[in-house]
């Protein structure tokens, strides 16, 4: 996977994470398992979390999808697919993660059906 993929998906799932204004415990053991799974290198994880001090939501969006878009069509939807699973960790999906999803998922130009798919089959995070 590329760069723009590690860091799209960090900041999106950060985004994410963020969206509900509740960052519970499972939410950032699932960040660590994202970083693992994904295989994401810890000077990336560094270079992101010193990036994102002090953004806004608007800030992470714009940052995040940036990144998205500069990625395959193959990593794009594991991107998503990825930030779905993440949705179901803490056990209840807000209306602003559902927002979030798909209006992401829109900008990047995917099917909301597809991403479903390739979430369907990854594993569950935690």
């Amino acid at each position: 996977m590329t760069a723009n993929y590690h860091l799209g998906l960090l900041y999106l799932v950060r985004l994410l994470i963020d969206a509900d204004g509740i960052a519970d415990a499972k939410e950032l053991a699932a960040l660590q398992a994202i970083k693992d799974r994904e295989n994401i290198p810890e000077e990336v994880f560094e270079k992101f979390e010193e990036a994102t001090q002090g953004m806004t939501h608007a800030d992470l969006y714009t940052a995040g999808i940036a990144l998205v878009n500069g990625c395959s069509y193959e990593e794009k939807l594991r991107t998503f697919g990825v930030l779905y699973r993440l949705s179901e960790v803490d056990g209840r999906v807000h209306v602003k993660e559902i927002r979030l999803l798909l209006n992401s998922i829109n900008t990047a130009g995917l099917e909301f059906d597809a991403v479903v798919n390739v979430a369907k089959a990854m594993p569950v995070i935690l």
